[in-house]
């Protein structure tokens, strides 16, 4: 899991998400989150979803059934973009992208 911070039910259900994927080879259904973890509405998991996606732990594509998708910022590719990023940007581009990188708990060193 990456850097960002996450409520104890949000963490559950990115924890369901990430073990139902890696366990059946393609995210789970919002009702079988909403069964797995003992939610009374899917209407709650929809919420801890998109709570999820703005704060950039998950994606989904609208309208696709199945399409949750964790996201790992640590992974090396992500670190080795921003440091290329970084090589020549203006000092502006830089602080924004050292910021982007904070928030996203990257390890630039």
């Amino acid at each position: 899991m990456n850097a960002v911070k996450l409520t104890k039910k949000q963490l559950a259900v990115f924890d369901f998400i990430q073990d139902f994927t890696e366990e059946n080879g393609h995210s789970p259904s919002y009702r079988e989150i909403m069964e797995g973890l003992g939610l009374t509405s899917v209407s709650a998991v929809a919420e801890h979803i998109d709570n999820l996606v703005e704060k950039g732990a998950l994606r989904k594509t609208p309208g696709e059934a199945r399409s949750l998708e964790i996201l790992d910022f640590k992974h090396t590719e992500t670190v080795d973009l921003f440091k290329a990023k970084l090589i020549g940007a203006s000092e502006e581009d830089k602080t924004a992208l050292l910021k982007v990188a904070e928030i996203l708990g990257l390890d630039l060193d």
